[in-house]
């Protein structure tokens, strides 16, 4: 799978690029020689509970010296776990007096909009949640100063019950945090770890539950999160490696680990939105500024939107009910539809898909190491769309196809009255209708026409089922990179660096304060270049956006407002009030189509991003050589069942085929890290860069 990889016209030291993309079924590598511009790429298993064990087997695989290697980025799963299967540590809250349900009472919401019942038990139990005397108000003024003995006692009581991280939060802390920073330097003092999260310094934005929530979430992850970096940080450093290690945010930038270790929530998207940086730049290189991403790895099925070669950005997710992160972070859709997602019959008789996996361990059935219950994965081998001899990831000699057969009859196909067969396409058909539900839900549902859009399958089963999903959303093409199962590990290695703010500003426009505006603009801009700085690694270029979220007085939900700012000798030039007002007005109208004339402009939040642009290296050159011909490629013919029947389907080396090769359908394009599908009636062509465009014949 080795390729030459130009990188791009920069300076660099000689050395590796490694981006590793922990999942929740495989683990992913992809390596990159700065120098030659060399790629290759590597899948192993996912270890549990302790992932690094496989982070360094998979580097292992393709390194053997770790002096060589000049950078490692991970986009980690360990933060997005810990909060799905509720492992965090056992933290305290230090919080107002008359505040300590915030967490648990949340928006009044429940997890079933229609259930009479609703069951939620917060982070931190409420003997956890103390109380101390304290009060600022909305407008910053202190009511009560803070009754710091009163806090070291919360504390001392929160360290004998065994809390392992602490989070404080105050009323009103995001207008005044005063109260707070003294609270949390006492809690500090007396605390045996650096696990104190201050709301003041995760979020010091307006709506009280939300900033609760981020903040307890950060407490939540930190032993957790920062005990997994360490021990992957300690074990590089013992094989050699004395370069920079830098993980993916949300938000799809990437940061130090000893950020990482203190703002760890940051982290709670971090693979996915890896995956989806890698997705804009190949798609956007490859001329199609406009790609919804589906990443299917062993777990789930995550869906993401680019419009005009952008990632959407969303200020805020709900990681599961009631578990609430207010981050800047990708927009990113998750269902529980990944290749080892267990297919099941209700009660009802309805024939269910996940959420429950297989993950890497036990697996599907078809891996043979205990597991009895059918997967996605299972339905494919049987109806010969993975190859049983050559199974991804290295480990495996041989799938099992009977015994992921019998799993399928006795779990689907006897209940349903159906052949194994019809069964496993059955589970195929609910498995791409939910996907397909995923796709409409980021694009059709918010006013995108899915015909204009590219669809990029990734991670290593998403190739298999783009024909499908064409059909049933109307997609105008798929688009398949050359290392579809390890997109998201390269999407490590072209990441860029980014460092998000956000201030509660909260005044109408009319009584702006410009310059107490600039103040805000200025110290983010400074705290981001402070931090780029201290990362130590070189950037081609630097950049820093504001926009603020506003509304008109009377309305909930806010616009995001971008605004034009200029430096000048280092200084930002604030926004005029007029200014202000003009670009509200235009965003708002690009929104609902209108203004209200005589609405009262309101100002709620200022929000800062500084980016310092890594380099990329040339996607050109992961495309194969020009030597190679289609017949050369060819590696046989096998049964592959579509629609009702089986047919005659020829597969073929992907990494062989030649750029401008031409494949109708039906075929398979097989390669260490995933399986390609060519549907009957779809044609795939390999284009400059090595990916292949699936398109209907004819088209």
């Amino acid at each position: 799978m080795e390729r030459a990889a130009r990188m791009s016209n920069h300076e660099t030291q000689a050395g590796r690029m490694i981006g590793v993309d922990v999942g929740g079924t495989f683990t992913d590598i992809f390596v990159l020689d700065e120098m030659t511009g060399t790629a290759t790429v590597a899948k192993v298993p996912t270890t549990r509970p302790d992932q690094s064990a496989g982070f360094l087997e998979g580097i292992g695989r393709q390194v053997s010296a770790l002096s060589t290697v000049s950078v490692v980025v991970h986009g980690t799963t360990a933060g997005t776990n810990a909060l799905l299967e509720r492992k965090g540590a056992r933290i305290g809250l230090i919080t107002t007096e008359g505040l300590r349900d915030v967490l648990e009472m949340r928006r009044r919401d429940r997890p079933a909009t229609w259930g009479l019942r609703g069951d939620f038990k917060p982070v931190v139990p409420r003997n956890l949640r103390l109380e101390v005397p304290e009060r600022t108000l909305a407008d910053g003024t202190i009511r009560t100063p803070v009754d710091l003995q009163a806090v070291r006692d919360a504390a001392r009581k929160l360290v004998a019950e065994g809390c392992l991280a602490v989070a404080v939060t105050f009323a009103n802390s995001y207008a005044n945090p005063e109260n707070e920073r003294a609270a949390a330097a006492a809690v500090r003092e007396i605390w045996p770890n650096p696990h104190v999260s201050a709301s003041h310094e995760i979020l010091p934005e307006i709506r009280e539950f939300e900033r609760f929530s981020t903040t307890a979430l950060n407490a939540y992850l930190q032993p957790e999160v920062s005990g997994y970096l360490d021990r992957l940080e300690s074990a590089l450093e013992g094989g050699g490696f004395d370069g920079e290690f830098l993980i993916v945010q949300s938000n799809g930038g990437v940061m130090t680990v000893e950020n990482a270790c203190r703002l760890p929530v940051r982290t709670a998207l971090s693979g996915p939105a890896a995956g989806v940086i890698a997705a804009a730049y190949i798609a956007q290189t490859a001329g199609f500024p406009d790609v919804i991403t589906g990443d299917m790895g062993g777990t789930s099925f995550d869906v993401s939107l680019i419009a005009n070669g952008e990632s959407m950005l969303t200020p805020e997710t709900s990681v599961d009910f009631g578990m609430v992160v207010r981050l800047p972070m990708i927009e990113i859709t998750t269902i529980g539809a990944g290749g080892g997602s267990i297919a099941w019959v209700d009660k009802g008789g309805m024939l269910m898909i996940g959420p429950e996996s297989a993950g890497s361990d036990p697996g599907p059935v078809a891996y043979g190491m205990g597991n009895t219950r059918p997967t996605v994965t299972d339905a494919n081998v049987v109806l010969g769309r993975i190859d049983p001899d050559n199974p991804i990831g290295g480990k495996l000699e041989r799938l099992d196809v009977d015994a992921a057969a019998r799993a399928i009859d006795e779990h689907v196909g006897r209940p349903l009255g159906l052949s194994t067969l019809q069964a496993a396409a059955a589970i195929l058909k609910v498995a791409n209708s939910r996907m397909a539900g995923a796709i409409r839900l980021v694009s059709i549902e918010r006013g995108f026409d899915p015909k204009r859009f590219a669809f990029m399958p990734f991670g290593g089963g998403g190739a298999l089922h783009s024909g499908a999903l064409l059909d049933e959303v109307g997609l105008g093409r798929a688009i398949v990179p050359r290392y579809p199962g390890v997109t998201s590990a390269m999407g490590c290695v072209i990441a860029d660096m980014r460092q998000d703010f956000v201030q509660t500003i909260n005044a109408f426009v009319a009584d702006l304060d410009e310059a107490a505006l600039a103040g805000f603009m200025q110290r983010h801009m400074e705290d981001g270049h402070e931090m780029l700085d201290a990362a130590h690694t070189r950037f081609l270029s630097r950049g820093t956006t504001f926009e603020l979220d506003m509304s008109y007085v009377g309305q909930t939900h806010t616009v995001a407002v971008p605004l034009d700012v200029s430096v000048e000798n280092g200084k930002v030039v604030p926004p005029t009030r007029a200014e202000v007002a003009d670009a509200f007005d235009k965003a708002y109208r690009a929104a609902y189509g209108r203004v209200l004339p005589n609405g009262v402009r309101r100002v709620m939040n200022l929000r800062s991003a500084v980016t310092g642009r890594r380099p990329k290296f040339d996607l050109s050159t992961l495309a194969p050589e020009t030597t190679g011909t289609v017949e050369g490629a060819r590696k046989a013919t096998r049964k592959v069942y579509f629609g009702d029947n089986w047919h005659e389907t020829a597969i073929y080396n992907r990494l062989d085929l030649p750029v401008g090769a031409a494949i109708h359908g039906p075929a398979i394009l097989e390669q260490p890290d995933t399986t390609v599908l060519i549907d009957p009636g779809l044609t795939g062509t390999v284009d400059r860069f090595g990916n292949t465009i699936i398109t209907r014949q004819g088209a």
